[in-house]
């Protein structure tokens, strides 16, 4: 694929008018539908632009996280994106969280391109797309929520193919790694085990170390996948036994230049890393699928570990590599559920194509530690257009000073999606386990709302400030900064992450609410009526802390 700006068509381009916009299609003319605002275009390949009037809008939203929400130029090199970087969907979003347009591609294997940018000589911003097979395009020119259009295209995706997440992979989790980093033994393990149980958790990632006794970083000791864990089946079984699932890590692609099959695979290799001491296998080759599939799936079948987290498939960037790769997966897949159906598997950004549902159940923000902010975005980002997947937040770790209040507001930064801790837990004071203990409570109480109701977060070009779940009943929010919170007519819960304690509400005036303030333990610090005489009042509650409007 040839990166050519706007501007700059290969031929002349076939004129298309539609109700609010014009296509320019280069080849031939595809079949199109339009309806309500919804335009799908059917091509046989090739390169669609269309324009809209760049007026109200705020920001440009893309599933990668890494990538500013500020407008781009035209001119911009766009990004691609594959079965393992990306997902081709983007929104130009409008003052007040309004979708000006939400476009995306259906799910494709290959290279391809969806990008948009500001037209600096008309004032407009340009999309365009391209690949080079079949695919379609769905336009979405409704002024809807954001938040919306991209459920929508996430059930476009989605179609009939539905796939149960187990519950397992929704609840509080523990992993090791900011907690111990390689420093991993199967003793470690199981003292922070019985007290991530404790707390709430249910399942435990034992991350990179484990099968090696190296602590030194890199990857060179990847690939064999021994454990170094004496009798590991009985290891599995002990910490299974405290009601917390194992979930083990591998990185997918790598071979380390010391592990016992470097000399064997070599050959079969895709490209050589030797800043990480490891080469990546080439999926291509039957050998590698079948000696991937054998090593991971042992961790299931053999030891009984209840799922895996599979790190790392965005190291794979060439798009002639792509079939081979969903052909690895899908067969680790069916390997994987005929041991166990309700396996587990974590993914994680930026390998988020909705062609990689099918062999996760969920995927996980990418490493942002101690950064709360950063995480809830990543959260946010990801549950927009992550279907049926649960979305973990990365590990959320803490200096061993932190504040209980501190410890509280990151776990608030967390609880949209499924709160991951990683920090030494035999080292907590008893104010901060039960910060810990209560906001891991609060995100199972509520699962349904937070997960699984109707999402609504704000101010995208702001990093989600505010976010809101309802399930019709209870409507909880997450507050980050000094932004004021809509009473409805149930039940509300206000969970503040922000400094400011002074939490602003809005509703129906001249009405009289009951309210109750809890600490970032859960502890009540207040209770009493909340008067909105001329539509707006003004409740305290502490960093970290809770308030519930009945």
């Amino acid at each position: 694929m040839v990166w050519r700006p706007y501007g700059t068509s290969a031929a002349d381009p076939v004129h298309i008018a539609l109700p609010g916009l014009t296509l320019e299609v280069d080849g031939a003319a595809p079949d199109i539908t339009e309806e309500d605002g919804v335009i799908v275009v059917r091509l046989g390949g090739g390169r669609v632009e269309w324009a809209i009037p760049c007026a109200d809008a705020v920001a440009y939203w893309t599933p990668d996280s890494d990538r500013p929400r500020w407008l781009p130029p035209s001119w911009a090199r766009p990004p691609k994106v594959m079965l393992s970087r990306g997902a081709p969907v983007a929104v130009l979003i409008g003052a007040g969280d309004d979708s000006l347009c939400t476009a995306a591609l259906s799910p494709v294997p290959g290279e391809a391109v969806l990008t948009g940018g500001v037209v600096e000589e008309t004032g407009e911003f340009r999309f365009w797309a391209e690949y080079a097979e079949p695919f379609e395009l769905r336009i979405d020119l409704r002024r809807v929520h954001f938040a919306a259009a991209l459920g929508e295209v996430a059930a476009w995706w989605q179609g009939d193919s539905a796939r149960s997440v187990p519950l397992a992979a929704r609840l509080p989790t523990y992993c090791t790694w900011y907690a111990l980093h390689q420093h991993v033994t199967a003793e470690a393990v199981e003292e922070q085990a019985v007290l991530a149980a404790g707390l709430g958790c249910s399942a435990i990632i034992v991350d990179d170390g484990w099968q090696t006794a190296d602590t030194g970083r890199g990857y060179g000791h990847c690939g064999e996948w021994e454990p170094v864990f004496p009798d590991m089946p009985g290891h599995v079984h002990r910490v299974r036994s405290l009601g917390l699932a194992y979930i083990l890590w591998f990185a997918l692609p790598f071979l380390g230049e010391r592990s016992a099959a470097w000399s064997e695979l070599k050959p079969l290799l895709l490209k050589e890393i030797p800043d990480l001491q490891a080469g990546v296998l080439d999926p291509r080759h039957a050998e590698v699928r079948d000696f991937l599939t054998g090593k991971l799936s042992a961790a299931v079948a053999e030891w009984g570990c209840d799922g895996l987290k599979v790190d790392f498939v965005d190291t794979y960037a060439d798009p002639d590599v792509m079939p081979a790769l969903a052909q690895l997966l899908g067969q680790l897949d069916a390997r994987l559920r005929e041991v166990r159906p309700d396996v587990l598997v974590e993914h994680r950004q930026n390998y988020v194509s909705p062609l990689l549902w099918p062999y996760a159940t969920m995927v996980r923000a990418a490493d942002c530690p101690l950064s709360p902010a950063e995480n809830r975005q990543r959260i946010i980002d990801l549950r927009l257009t992550a279907g049926p997947l649960a979305v973990h937040a990365d590990p959320v770790t803490w200096h061993p000073a932190s504040s209980p209040e501190d410890i509280a507001a990151q776990l608030i930064n967390a609880i949209f999606g499924v709160p991951q801790i990683s920090a030494d837990l035999t080292a907590l004071t008893d104010a901060q386990r039960a910060a810990v203990a209560f906001w891991l409570g609060f995100s199972r109480e509520h699962l349904g709302v937070l997960q699984l109701g109707l999402l609504r977060p704000a101010r995208a070009e702001q990093g989600y400030p505010l976010v809101v779940a309802t399930d019709g009943v209870t409507t909880i929010a997450g507050r980050y900064s000094a932004l004021p919170v809509e009473v409805p007519g149930g039940r509300l819960l206000v969970a503040n992450a922000d400094a400011d304690e002074r939490v602003i509400l809005a509703a129906e005036p001249g009405q009289t609410r009951n309210a109750e303030v809890r600490g970032c333990t859960g502890v009540v610090v207040w209770a009493g009526p909340v008067d909105f005489p001329a539509g707006l009042a003004t409740v305290r509650v502490p960093r970290g802390g809770l308030l519930s409007v009945a």
